[in-house]
Order: C-alpha cells, then structure tokens, then sequence
C-alpha cells in the first residue's frame, strides 16, 4: 500500500488552505438557501443575493474601478452568466429535494471540469479522470430518484445537474482569466452580471417579486456578503491553483451539507448515502495523478570507460 501511495503527490498551498476552509462554511449556505425558498422564488432570491455581493465588493473597491479594462469587462460578463445559471438552477432544484442530495449533485461539478476543459480547451483528460467520471455518474444515479428508492432522475436532479455544469464552467473560465485581470475589478463586474441576469430570468420564468420578510433580508445579507468572500477568493487563490486542483478541494462541501442537514433533520435512504459517497469518491479520484517513474541511468562500467578514452 506504501508503495502505491508513494506513486501520487499531495501538497497543500495556502491558497489552498484558504480554499478548504471556506468550503467547509460553503456546505453550510445549502441549508440556509432551501429555507429562504419558502419566503421566494429561486431568481429573485439569488438576484437579490448577488446584488448585495456586488455592493459589498464595490463599496470596499470603488476607487479601482477606475482603471476596468475591456478585457475584465468581457470576463465579468461571461463568469457572471455562468454564476447566474449555475446558482439559479441550484437554487430552483433546491425546492424539491433536500440539501444533502443538492450538495451531492453539485459535486458532480469536480469530474465535468477535465471533461469541459477537453471539449472546449482541448485538453485531453487523463485515466484517472475517466475513472472518477463513471464513479460519480453511478453515483449520481444511486442518489436520485423520489427518496433515493429508484435508479431515476428527477425533475429537481436534472436542474441541480444543469447548475453542477455551468459551475464547472465558472471554474474553468476563472482559471483561464486568472492573472490577466484585476481581482477586484473582474469580481464585481461578474457578480453585477449574475444579480442582473438572474432578475432578468424572473420575467420568463413568471416569477414575481415576493413581500418584504425580515428573515429573506438577512439570508440574502449574510449569504451576499460571502458570495463576494468566495468569488474574490477564487479569483485570487486560482492565480497559483489549477482548475482541477482547486476543484478537488471543493469535495467537501457537500460532506459539510451532508453533516448539516443530519443536524437539521434530514435522513437520507441507505441508496442515497452510497451514491454521495461514489459521487466524493469519483471527484477524489479524478483529481489522483499518477507520478510516472523515472528511467533509471544506465551505469556504465569503469573498464569500458577506460577502453573508450584509450
């Protein structure tokens, strides 16, 4: 076993300890959104949610606004639509089945990002990342279904699945603009463009603005101003971090919304809990690299070496 383990490499940034330390308070908010899906409609509340985030990060960088450049512009923009659609259709999912199954599924997140990456970049992913794919889909199929007693997906795990792909397209794309850009500047612009596209959302989905609750308020507070603490944290900690490395330490989020969700009550089927634990196993896995051996230097003797300078 020894002598397998030794084949992978494992090293923690601190960037990368920053990360893994607001992951653990990330698998938290999943309770905290499903509640504030019973005052409002899933658009409204994370247009809201990111219309404060955006405010928090602009009130503390105001002054570099100044110098936004087109290409942070651009940048914002794309990340922003892929926030809005990734947080929406989480959120929207979130109302019809638990937290727990939620964070799960989003996980699936993790194994797209090398799959996204080879149609859209090119970049051909490796065995490990295969196999973490077809672990986290059985995964995913142990998991859905009414209460985790059928092998069939549902309405709300098909939606949550739509949201695990447009957050491993923000991943993807934050990577790809990371050091080009001004963290602050980009940030806003992006968390802007969610707030935006989300109420926009509103319309088609016939969704109306909800009556004023003192508890919304302070979910959609509380949960902004962290929004702003991830995106600005992942725009700066992904300058040093690759995609799929910054990605496998996202895997215990929904660990943490698992272990929150018991807290609060909820008991997922025996099925369910072995298709979570797939889809954690599939993200582990896919992150593994094997280190390949190097060829060992061909000793040659000292005799021969003597008959070849004589």
């Amino acid at each position: 076993m020894s002598a397998l383990l030794s084949r992978y490499k494992f090293s923690v940034k601190p960037q990368e300890a920053i990360l893994i330390l607001i992951t653990m308070f990330w698998g938290g908010t999943f309770l905290a959104v499903q509640y504030a899906m019973t005052l409002s409609g899933p658009f409204f509340f994370v247009g809201l949610r990111f219309a404060t985030a955006a405010l928090a990060v602009g009130l503390l960088s105001i002054k570099s606004l100044r110098g936004l450049t087109w290409l942070e512009v651009k940048a914002g923009i794309a990340i922003g639509i892929a926030i809005a659609l990734g947080y929406s259709m989480q959120t929207w999912g979130l109302q019809t089945i638990p937290s727990s199954k939620s964070a799960f599924i989003t996980a699936m997140y993790v194994p797209l990002v090398p799959l996204l990456q080879w149609v859209c970049l090119g970049k051909m992913p490796g065995v490990m990342s295969w196999v973490g794919v077809a672990l986290a889909f059985v995964g995913l199929i142990f998991l859905a279904g009414p209460e985790g007693t059928s092998l069939t997906l549902g309405a709300g795990e098909i939606i949550t699945l739509i949201s695990a792909l447009a957050i491993a397209a923000e991943i993807i794309m934050i990577s790809l603009w990371a050091g080009k850009v001004d963290i602050k500047r980009v940030t806003i612009v992006q968390l802007a463009t969610a707030s935006i596209v989300a109420f926009a959302a509103m319309v088609p989905a016939g969704e109306s603005v909800p009556p004023f609750s003192a508890g919304l308020a302070v979910i959609a507070l509380g949960l902004g101003i962290f929004s702003a603490i991830i995106q600005v944290t992942m725009n700066w900690a992904q300058r040093s971090v690759s995609p799929t490395r910054a990605t496998v330490i996202y895997t215990g989020e929904p660990v943490w919304a698992g272990i929150f969700g018991r807290i609060a009550g909820e008991r997922l089927p025996v099925l369910a809990l072995l298709g979570g634990a797939l889809i954690v196993l599939g993200v582990l896995v896919s992150e593994l690299k094997l280190k390949r051996k190097k060829a060992a230097p061909v000793s040659v003797p000292k005799e021969a070496l003597r008959r070849q300078g004589s």
